[in-house]
């Protein structure tokens, strides 16, 4: 069997104020617009994840929110996880190998730097540093998330919405 692993990168946020700190920042009107334009993407390609799995900080969860929505399922089982706001590469790789089984697919949805140095870790595909609303699908030959870690995975591809507006 194979698992799916679609890392997304939280769409374009407000900027960092003396307001409203860096876990409170939301998605701005951009941002809502590539969460749509990417979850529609992920149809299009055949994706529709079993589970959610999200930062809890706002810009990543409203990103899950909206693909959530767009793809159909209800975003009030989105899994939120704090972890994966701070903790590194650790944090996503735990979210991962705790995925519920007989989930197929899951899409997380996290920050950089981590998530891109995440997607690297588990496959050789050199994706450098995610776009925001980029997409990283990598696959793995396993019958159970837990045996998920480093290297064992399978890039896929990695799409952004640049790439997508233009037909690529």
């Amino acid at each position: 069997m194979t698992k799916t692993l679609i890392l997304v990168r939280h769409a374009s946020a407000e900027d960092a104020s003396l307001t409203r700190g860096d876990f409170d920042r939301r998605l701005i009107e951009k941002g809502r617009e590539e969460s749509t334009l990417m979850a529609h993407w992920l149809m299009d390609q055949g994706y529709r994840p079993d589970v959610y799995h999200s930062s809890s900080a706002a810009r990543a969860l409203q990103t899950a929110e909206i693909m959530a929505q767009e793809i159909g399922a209800d975003s009030r089982s989105i899994i939120q996880d704090r972890d994966i706001y701070d903790a590194g590469s650790r944090g996503y790789l735990h979210a991962v190998n705790e995925t519920v089984e007989p989930a197929e697919c899951l899409l997380l949805v996290g920050h950089n730097p981590d998530i891109s140095f995440f997607a690297d870790y588990l496959s050789p595909g050199n994706i450098g540093s995610m776009k925001k609303a980029g997409i990283v699908i990598i696959d793995f030959d396993t019958d159970h998330w837990a045996e998920i870690s480093y290297s064992t995975g399978n890039y896929k591809m990695y799409m952004t919405p640049k790439q997508v507006r233009e037909g690529l």
